[in-house]
């Protein structure tokens, strides 16, 4: 297979800020690679091993770094995982797993048992959501419980505004790399300014192969059948995933959703108000 990476200069620049982030956070983790049959698997352990586990999956072109430093007092209550999303920038394999299909909650499957997890509490954000829900409909009999973020897979948005507002903008920088249209980008999803993601992400645009394959939605039928309790936070002034048709829907077709909570203000990436909220809310 072909690298996802379009250079090897590229990819020593994501993934050197990816390790900036990781020694800005002056945590103590473990770094574990591990072999699924999905590809080589990263992920970052912290806290304590005597708690409850909890596994953090981030967003599209992000990495585990990010969400560690997204809920960053989690250890208070558990120890904690978090994922490197496989086909992303980051230090994970480059297989790129269908949307389509349950592989995605296969995979995380594969990792719960690497570890010997049960009871576990799986917190996700956009594709992470996606992930989560994946994994629940793959096999949730080691999920205690999960809290979702602005998901991906309940709706999705205009896709004319999308095209708009966010592809267009991206693509333009892409290709001559003027730094307005990043802002732009930004602007469009970002509740707060984020001088990381504006460093990492003017590096992946240009050096990394993202996917842009139309994001499904969970069937009625399949949303039913889960067990597992959700909490859901969704963000009224996001584009991608919109929070009030997502809490809509959301209160239709979920049995077990214990809790649902909309950010009126924010956009599709939450500001640090936001965040502590969820943060809270996963601590309670």
């Amino acid at each position: 297979m072909p690298s996802l990476y379009k250079s090897e200069i590229g990819k020593k620049e994501i993934i050197s800020l990816y390790d900036s982030k990781l020694e800005e956070l002056q945590i103590a983790y473990d770094s574990t690679f591990i072999d699924t049959s999905f590809g080589k698997t990263h992920v970052l352990v912290v806290g304590d091993k005597s708690k409850p586990p909890l596994m953090l999956i981030h967003g599209s072109n992000g990495c585990a770094p990010i969400a560690l430093e997204t809920y960053p007092n989690l250890t208070q209550k558990y120890q904690v995982f978090a994922v490197d999303v496989l086909a992303q920038p980051n230090k994970s394999a480059e297989t790129r797993l269908s949307m389509k299909d349950n592989t995605y909650g296969e995979w995380i499957n594969e990792i719960l048992t690497f570890f010997k997890l049960e009871e576990v509490t799986l917190v996700g954000f956009s594709f992470g959501g996606l992930i989560i829900l994946k994994t629940l409909l793959a096999n949730e009999n080691r999920v205690k419980e999960v809290f979702l973020a602005a998901p991906a897979f309940i709706v999705n948005g205009n896709p004319l505004k999308a095209l708009f507002k966010i592809f267009i903008p991206m693509k333009r920088y892409m290709k001559n790399q003027k730094s307005k249209f990043l802002q732009k980008f930004l602007n469009e999803l970002f509740s707060e300014k984020d001088t990381f993601a504006l460093a990492y992400l003017a590096k992946v645009f240009v050096y990394f192969e993202m996917d842009f394959t139309p994001v499904p939605v969970i069937k009625t039928a399949e949303a039913k059948k889960i067990t597992t309790p959700i909490t859901l936070v969704a963000a009224g002034q996001d584009l991608m995933f919109p929070g009030e048709k997502m809490l809509k829907r959301a209160k239709k077709i979920f049995p077990t959703l214990k809790g649902s909570v909309l950010l009126e203000n924010s956009k599709h990436v939450q500001d640090r108000k936001g965040n502590n909220l969820i943060e809270h809310m996963i601590l309670e």
